[in-house]
């Protein structure tokens, strides 16, 4: 279950969901134990990218059937997402609820100001809610000739979901239902952190936030599926919320890569290592923006330090626009119209210049820490920023969603630091040592993580100066030592000999 894992679009990578499937089994074979198939349901190309889904029990036809899901489920493991907090607007629900208001026999599923706050609310308990946009959670609509306030905590495209009705529960349990009966053994529950609103409180991570994470979850096992849960906060919030679920991302780890990288400087990181929870997926980067928030300060937390102070976030947001040449600012916050301002958006090799060698050893310090790791299809592929999508779209997370043929998948795998970096995913994939047990150290300049199981060892250790690194792997009395990441490839295959 540890296995490394891809993250892909199935339209932008592959074509359809038979097309991925195909590359898993062919140039990546091997490779990916798992694959996180980023939403596939109707329409899978809606205002957020399948995020806003208009029917979430059945996949978009352009793409394939539940019979594609179930062929893929035979070798891979498959997460998907269930999109716990909203639905589309034009949802064939909330178009009745537009039409018929309170009439609506699904008028209770979506949520209004008034859901919330019946009495109304003072100025300080609306700006206390905790959103990842500027500005109110609200979008004015007219629901059955009535003025209403509808909750839309991401965009007036999404309209939240009142978790705690029956009809929301039966409607998210037969998603659950459908995707578990099509094999898939892991569900990622989007943006759950603000499906429990309650007044007086932020709306965020509330208690009520909590038991319906535990109530799905509790399904979720009764159907053969574990749960990751998709928060963004404080890094605080993401430790104790790994103590009852499942799973839980580290999405510290991409920041503080970055930081150790950048700055010259791998204590946050070593230090993040020596706390962070071990049932953690690792990325370094997603469908999403590299995330800021995840190790800065946070309002929710008034006078706890983050991991990184905010001079260090300042000079690592520009050290990410400068190595990029500036087109992650092109495609971050309000420059954008997406106002994602706790986001950078670039892909990650841009993060880091295109600088081959950096971004093999920002892979390498992911393969090396515990938990399930997840590479992203345009991190596998060393992308560009896609600055002409973006300005096509005007969506900043555009910039890091390529849209790939056959004939540019086949391009970048000829690559030499592609195929550097497959052969990493591989190590980690097949060396006995990862079944073991991870100790790591560090001082002001260098880090080291060392796996072993039985007689089995893998080890990095890089020093941030000059970038000096060593990986060292042993097996059966079989050592080897790698000095120089981008040889990689003169070494691909054979890990378990």
């Amino acid at each position: 279950m540890n296995a490394p894992q891809l993250i892909a679009y199935a339209d932008r990578f592959g074509g359809t969901l038979r097309g991925l499937t195909e590359l898993l089994r062919g140039p990546l074979r091997d490779t990916f134990g798992g694959v996180h198939v980023l939403p596939f349901f109707r329409p899978f190309d809606g205002a957020d990218a399948g995020f806003d889904p208009e029917d979430h029990t059945e996949p978009d036809p352009r793409l394939g059937t539940w019979a594609d899901v179930g062929d893929l489920t035979r070798t891979h493991t498959v997460m998907t997402d269930v999109i716990v907090n909203h639905m589309s607007v034009r949802s064939a629900a909330f178009q009745d609820v537009l039409a018929r208001g309170d009439d609506s026999p699904q008028r209770g599923m979506f949520l209004t100001m008034s859901s919330v706050f019946p009495d109304g609310a003072t100025e300080d308990e609306l700006t206390a809610v905790y959103r990842p946009r500027p500005g109110l959670p609200f979008t004015t609509m007219v629901l059955g000739g009535r003025p209403r306030l509808v909750w839309t905590t991401f965009s007036a495209e999404q309209v939240d979901l009142d978790v705690q009705h029956p009809a929301t529960w039966s409607y998210l349990t037969g998603i659950i239902d459908r995707l578990t009966g099509a094999g898939v053994t892991l569900l990622r529950l989007d943006a759950v952190g603000y499906v429990g609103k309650r007044a007086g409180t932020d709306c965020f991570m509330t208690d009520e936030t909590r038991a319906f994470t535990e109530r799905l979850r509790a399904y979720a096992h009764q159907r053969g599926a574990r749960i990751l849960v998709e928060v963004h906060g404080h890094y605080q919030q993401q430790v104790e919320l790994a103590a009852d679920v499942d799973l839980v991302y580290d999405f510290a780890l991409p920041p503080l890569v970055l930081h150790a990288l950048h700055a010259r400087d791998p204590r946050p990181l070593t230090r993040w290592l020596g706390i962070r929870p071990a049932n953690a997926v690792t990325v370094l980067d997603t469908h999403d923006g590299i995330g800021i928030v995840d190790v800065g300060a946070s309002p929710l937390l008034p006078g706890v330090p983050g991991l990184l102070d905010a001079g260090q976030i300042d000079a690592l947001v520009e050290a990410i626009h400068d190595a990029s040449g500036g087109t992650s600012r092109l495609a971050t916050g309000a420059a954008a119209s997406n106002l994602d301002l706790y986001q950078v958006n670039c892909t990650f090799y841009d993060a880091l210049g295109g600088n081959d060698r950096d971004y093999l050893l920002a892979r390498l310090l992911q393969l090396f820490v515990p938990g399930i790791p997840q590479i992203y299809y345009v991190g596998l592929l060393a992308g560009h920023n896609d600055v002409e999508l973006l300005r096509r779209t005007g969506t900043g997370r555009d910039v890091n969603r390529t849209h790939y043929r056959h004939t540019d998948i086949d391009e970048a795998l000829a690559r030499p630091v592609v195929r550097a970096q497959m052969a990493a995913i591989r190590l980690r994939a097949h060396h006995p040592a990862f079944r073991g047990v991870f100790e790591h150290d560090g001082d002001e300049t260098s880090i080291e993580l060392r796996w072993h199981h039985g007689t089995a060892r893998a080890g990095l250790r890089l020093d941030l100066r000059d970038r000096t690194h060593r990986i060292t792997v042993e097996n059966d009395g079989t050592v080897r030592t790698i000095d120089d990441v981008l040889n990689l490839p003169s070494v691909d295959g054979g890990w378990t000999a």
